[in-house]
């Protein structure tokens, strides 16, 4: 009798055990690898899983490097990866994936992602109907920086649509402003904020269905309404006055160095995603007596589809330890922390962090006030559509589609010739 009492007491523990992750994973270690390099975000990244560290007695460790996108394809095709990657891309998920280098998640694992995010953003992490990764941060990028003080004693209004940005530009150019700051330098990624720009477009003129199939090049890139928007965005900057450049020329301007310009007055407006906040000035006062944003316009204001990116993470490990990792990654918990360590990292107080979350049941309170509208325009867009660049097969969206718009914004390269140069490159 006092074995069978014995033997079910040492199964109720291990229960208790597995269930909360404890023990069993004492002693483990899991690695994880990402573009997030700076002493803030690799810092804070670090920060968060060091919170799932000390429950469980997993050793994580987090490694940032700018050139991931170069190093993961090494690692991973040469048999070495990290146990988890942070990556940037859906698109280079979906290709792993495709080639059997991610494992696709246990269906406990993509149970509680579904529960921990919003369809529309958790959708990114599925790759031919099979869950492969899971959302961990979400950017905006349907914003414009400005200060509202300017545009006030200046007597400019915010725009509501596509054809007033476009009339509000002319106007500040007609006054002796200069409306916009832009600058698509990035080293590799050199040109990825031009692509930002006609994907915004893309989704506003011609709406969800035919941007997911420009995407999967259903429609190429030669398409007259790729065309178009490229037109679009490149009229604008190259209209005399409208662009200050700090590098002397658009691709010679690190898209970061358009923070100080913008806080002294030199642009008064620049399009750049929710994580541009981590580029201002240090100490630069946000919201409506400082530096705030308004939503990049829509073409028709009834129909106001939301553009974003982000980070995913995918296992290249089938291991518990690596699971409880990845299913932590998912959570309110994870987004809440790694937040609070960010927003540390960059000073406290009112400074922007340069980190959200869509994530289900997350604390807003974590944020600033700019920053809880953000979360909230992610958090209820009914049409959302993932940066394209970043959904493309990385040899189009992480290559041709970048060098070919530098070269048209260079002028070195019409805008037709730039378009049938990426078709041509589609895998």
């Amino acid at each position: 009798m006092r074995k069978h009492v014995w033997i079910v007491l040492v199964l109720a523990f291990a229960l208790i055990a597995a269930a909360c992750g404890g023990d069993d994973l004492e002693g483990t270690s899991v690695t994880v690898f990402g573009p997030e390099s700076s002493e803030e975000e690799a810092g804070a990244l670090q920060d968060a899983l060091d919170i799932l560290a000390e429950r469980t007695g997993i050793d994580i460790v987090y490694t940032g490097a700018r050139d991931f996108s170069d190093q993961i394809n090494a690692q991973a095709i040469g048999g070495n990866p990290p146990d988890i990657a942070v990556f940037p891309q859906p698109g280079k998920v979906a290709d792993f994936a495709r080639q059997g280098l991610v494992i696709a998640l246990p269906e406990d694992v993509a149970d509680a992602a579904t529960d921990n995010w919003p369809a529309a953003w958790n959708a990114f992490g599925i790759v031919d109907g099979t869950q492969y990764a899971i959302p961990t941060k979400t950017d905006l990028k349907s914003l414009v920086w400005y200060v509202p003080g300017s545009f006030e004693a200046k007597g400019y209004e915010v725009p509501e649509t596509w054809d007033a940005l476009k009339a509000l530009s002319n106007e500040m150019i007609a006054n002796g402003d200069t409306p916009w700051c832009v600058g698509i330098e990035s080293g590799p990624a050199t040109g990825w904020t031009f692509t930002d720009w006609v994907e915004d477009l893309m989704l506003r003129f011609h709406g969800a269905d035919v941007y997911d199939q420009w995407v999967d090049h259903t429609i190429p890139f030669t398409d007259s309404r790729v065309e178009q928007a490229w037109n679009e965005v490149l009229d604008l900057w190259n209209t005399d006055g409208a662009v200050f450049a700090a590098g002397g020329t658009i691709a010679a301007t690190p898209f970061g160095d358009n923070g100080q310009p913008l806080v002294d007055g030199k642009c008064l407006m620049h399009r750049q995603a929710s994580f541009y906040s981590a580029f201002l000035p240090e100490n630069t006062v946000t919201g409506p007596d400082g530096v705030d944003v308004f939503y990049f316009p829509a073409v028709d204001p009834a129909n106001a589809p939301v553009l974003g990116a982000g980070t995913l993470v995918a296992s290249f490990r089938d291991a518990p330890e690596v699971w409880e990792v990845m299913e932590y990654f998912s959570t309110a918990e994870y987004a809440e922390e790694r937040q609070k360590a960010q927003a540390a990292r960059k000073g406290g107080g009112d400074v922007l962090s340069g980190f959200l979350s869509a994530a289900n049941g997350l604390d807003t309170s974590v944020y600033t006030p700019l920053e809880q509208s953000l979360v909230s325009i992610l958090s209820g867009a009914d049409v959302v559509r993932f940066d394209a660049s970043d959904l493309m097969p990385a040899a189009v969206g992480g290559g041709s589609f970048w060098t070919e718009a530098t070269s048209a914004v260079n002028g070195d390269k019409s805008v037709a010739d730039a378009l049938a140069a990426i078709d041509a490159s589609w895998p």
